[in-house]
């Protein structure tokens, strides 16, 4: 019965250790403007965008996979700041994101 006891304590603290690793070297930074955007759309997620609510246009938009703002229930002069802000904050890579309202 010790015998098990022990094999188990240093079965699941090698896992813990090298789960601990792969989270340190596995480790993705997330884009924080696609929280800034999702945070500026109106929060319906209704799907008339044609993404997975609003969360997905907005990393839809991020990545540049759209030019325009397709947001039908968002207001005029939300979709002139959501192109404000991605034309004026730079990504982790530097670079910024030209869209239209």
């Amino acid at each position: 019965m010790l015998n098990a006891i022990l094999m188990m304590t240093v079965v699941s603290a090698l896992m813990g250790l090298i789960l601990g690793v792969a989270g340190k070297v596995f480790y993705v930074q997330a884009d924080e403007r696609t929280e800034a955007v999702t945070g500026m759309l109106p929060g319906y997620n209704c799907g008339g965008c044609g993404y997975p609510g609003c969360s997905g246009l907005a990393a839809a938009l991020v990545e540049g996979e759209l030019s325009t703002v397709s947001c039908k229930p968002c207001k005029a002069d939300q979709k002139a700041k959501i192109v404000e802000y991605l034309a004026t904050t730079p990504g982790p890579d530097g670079k910024t994101i030209t869209v239209k309202a």
